[in-house]
């Protein structure tokens, strides 16, 4: 049996705007790209928020039984640690923790996770994802906003490189 696709969304600690600055949503575009690139996912669609990140994806074979979204927020919250560790330390301490395992805590746990088996369903989360960003009045139409699939489906340009059109799996 296929699996489906997964539509996975992660918030930032307390909805703070954590993803505000390029520079951080950068880190989470440059680990979707390994990610893709390395053959542990494919990933379908996408918009990064200030406060939040929506994803469609889908784990290739040799990653289905491993935590993927685990092994992607952990790596990217050490990588904005270290960012906010050289420029803005004192911002970094809005997001230190309370709990034992940790020092830092950047993203809020348990992310909400739905898995997608048809195209209906697809459609309808590729379609809320990217008019997301209109919503939350960064941008008046949906393919305005840069961090965002939504040219890729909408214009036909691939400025990413690295999605799949969930279209093809589904």
């Amino acid at each position: 049996m296929h699996q489906g696709i997964e539509f996975f969304t992660a918030t930032c600690l307390n909805w703070q705007p954590l993803l505000l600055p390029d520079e951080r949503k950068d880190i989470l575009i440059d680990s979707l790209k390994f990610m893709v690139n390395d053959k542990r996912i494919w990933l379908y669609g996408f918009v990064i928020m200030p406060n939040h990140i929506h994803l469609m994806w889908r784990r290739q074979d040799e990653w289905v039984n491993k935590r993927t979204e685990q092994i992607f927020l952990k790596f990217t919250a050490q990588q904005i640690k270290f960012r906010l560790m050289t420029s803005a330390p004192q911002e970094l301490e809005q997001y230190r923790s309370t709990q034992r395992d940790r020092i830092y805590h950047f993203w809020e746990r348990r992310p909400y996770k739905a898995t997608m088996y048809n195209r209906k369903v697809a459609y309808q989360k590729i379609d809320y994802m990217h008019n997301n960003p209109v919503k939350a009045g960064l941008c008046t139409l949906p393919e305005e906003y840069t961090y965002s699939s939504c040219r890729f489906y909408e214009m036909n340009k691939d400025e990413w490189g690295f999605i799949t059109h969930y279209e093809e799996h589904l």
